[in-house]
């Protein structure tokens, strides 16, 4: 059942957005060389504690992980995507490292996520990051009134293949608001003109992420890490998106 929300609703949820954006900047400086992963997790952590706010990854168990999840942010270095468990891992030069980051405040949703390049940059992977940027650019700009979901799978679809990349559909975007994730989805590729039609009041958050070599993954054996079948670099990008009648609003924007 997709719910729809109201100005005031939107208004609450980019409360939530602009918290979690905050947040994502912070940990956007703090990812530098020789910074563990777990110390990242605990600044998160505090911060949430501090803002009163509720982690939407502690205790989340579904049906594609092996719950429950212990921890308030997905970190995801190198191959790995998505949904990956911070562990004991120092940061190192080049690393690729997407983060993950859904709350609730006052019981109202966002979600997000960034990837960064830890020290020295290789061209290939900001090639790879700053496509998965211009696909949720791309994705964002066609979530308006009166097109269908479609679009906006068309939309991600069409950046990422037209920079050379494969796209995966068993995980995309998805509608949010009370709880992280609600109806409908959003898949990566799909078809213009195809699929429930954008009405203002739907909130959805709208994720592209690739891997530079495949469109398949697999799971570690912690039940939740997802990484490129191959091993190549990965990067996933992400906004919460309100439809509004002036056009889409991104709600995940720092204040």
């Amino acid at each position: 059942m997709v719910e729809l929300k109201t100005p005031a609703e939107i208004e609450r949820m980019r409360v939530t957005g602009q918290f979690v954006a905050g947040v994502l900047a912070e940990l956007r400086e703090r990812a530098q060389v020789g910074v563990n992963l777990l110390d990242l997790e605990q600044h998160v952590r505090e911060r949430i504690r501090e803002r009163g706010a509720v982690s939407c990854y502690w205790d989340y168990s579904p049906s594609f992980g092996r719950g429950p999840f212990r921890n308030t942010v997905c970190l995801s270095v190198n191959d790995a995507v998505l949904h990956g468990l911070p562990f004991d891992y120092a940061l190192r030069d080049g690393d690729v490292l997407s983060m993950d980051l859904a709350v609730s405040i006052d019981g109202w949703v966002a979600d997000a996520a960034v990837t960064v390049i830890v020290g020295t940059a290789d061209e290939q992977d900001r090639r790879l990051v700053r496509t998965t940027e211009q696909a949720l650019a791309a994705a964002v700009e066609a979530a308006r009134p009166g097109n269908r979901i479609g679009d906006i799978s068309a939309a991600i679809a069409a950046v990422a293949r037209g920079n050379g990349y494969r796209v995966n559909t068993e995980f995309g975007g998805h509608g949010l608001g009370r709880t992280m994730h609600e109806d409908p989805h959003v898949a990566n590729d799909g078809r213009p003109g195809r699929g429930m039609v954008l009405r203002p009041g739907l909130t959805v958050a709208l994720e592209p992420w690739l891997a530079a070599g495949t469109d398949r993954i697999v799971t570690d054996p912690d039940g939740w890490t997802l990484r490129s079948a191959d091993g190549s670099r990965t990067a996933h990008s992400e906004h919460t998106v309100a439809v509004t009648e002036d056009g889409p609003l991104v709600l995940t924007l720092a204040a």
